[in-house]
């Protein structure tokens, strides 16, 4: 049973830390993606509406936030 053991501030602060590392290793390898392509992809996908980019790029979000997510549980 779970019960309110995950409202110990233990616990609770520890998940908060781990996701605020999370998202900065998420944010600092989607920018170092950015930096790695030839064009900017705020605008090829915003601006030009480059659909194929979109799912690339989603898709590589989705694969970093999963090996980040494995990272951090363990």
């Amino acid at each position: 049973m779970m019960g309110l053991e995950w409202l110990r501030p233990g616990a609770f602060f520890g998940s908060m830390l781990y996701a605020l590392i999370g998202v900065l290793v998420f944010w600092v390898c989607f920018v170092i993606v950015d930096k790695l392509t030839p064009y900017d992809l705020w605008n090829e996908i915003v601006e030009k509406k480059n659909l194929a980019l979109a799912i690339v790029v989603g898709a590589m979000c989705i694969a970093i936030g999963l090996i980040v997510a494995a990272a951090v549980h363990g």
